[in-house]
């Protein structure tokens, strides 16, 4: 390849890494639009492709920063959280993993009830309604050391508010994503907290198996060992 044409396939690369950047930045700041703007932010992140998958991961990753930042860094007069005691790890593997269980639950519930969504429109809904939380609650952090214990009743009710505005919007995403009424999406939520829990248990019973059948292949080794040597 010439020197020019190798010129010219850089530009393109960088030109296109700069398109991807921008897709990326104008998908996260989408965020902001959906959590209040749900219904419409919803309809046109399935139907006009303004989200993405990396963005929605990111929104994600945040949130699991902002959940751990809460009970490491927060007053401890609005938290006990044992600090000596706390993993990492543990605290965004028990949000995560659950996460992306309800994610599949609701994705094979789907199925059953019509839905329209695609794994990629539930798990981005879902990132995306995570948002509130990381706005309200980052702040909350430094605000727990700036207030009395007098004024806790201010703090609970921003964190309820956290949480709740995160439930509606799952609510109205899901609603949006497969195109449900609203006693629908209700009755649709019940049937993906009852799936994810079945999931649960048949992931349980597999490692359960697992642990028996590999217990029972090292007594045989060690029987086998043990007669030979």
């Amino acid at each position: 390849m010439s020197s020019a044409g190798k010129q010219l396939f850089s530009k393109e690369q960088a030109s296109a890494r700069r398109e991807g950047w921008q897709r990326y930045l104008s998908s996260l700041r989408y965020a902001l639009y959906i959590i209040f703007h749900p219904f419409d932010g919803f309809w046109d992140m399935v139907h006009e492709k303004r989200g993405s998958v990396a963005a929605a991961t990111t929104c994600l990753v945040l949130f699991l920063i902002t959940y751990v930042l809460r009970l490491m860094c927060t007053n401890f007069q609005f938290i006990s959280a044992p600090l000596q005691y706390i993993n990492i790890y543990e605290q965004m593997g028990s949000f995560l993993f659950p996460f992306l269980i309800i994610c599949v639950a609701n994705w094979a519930a789907s199925t059953l009830f019509d839905g329209k969504g695609h794994f990629r429109d539930i798990y981005m809904a879902m990132c995306y309604s995570l948002v509130p939380y990381i706005l309200i609650q980052l702040p909350m952090i430094l605000i727990s050391h700036v207030i009395s214990f007098d004024e806790a009743a201010y703090y609970s009710v921003l964190a309820s508010v956290s949480v709740v505005w995160c439930v509606f919007l799952i609510f109205v995403g899901l609603m949006e994503v497969h195109d449900y009424s609203p006693g629908k999406t209700l009755l649709f939520m019940f049937m993906t907290v009852f799936g994810a829990l079945v999931i649960l248990f048949l992931i349980l019973v597999f490692f359960s198996l697992l642990s028996d059948a590999l217990g029972y292949f090292v007594s045989l080794y060690r029987e086998i060992a043990f007669r030979l040597y």
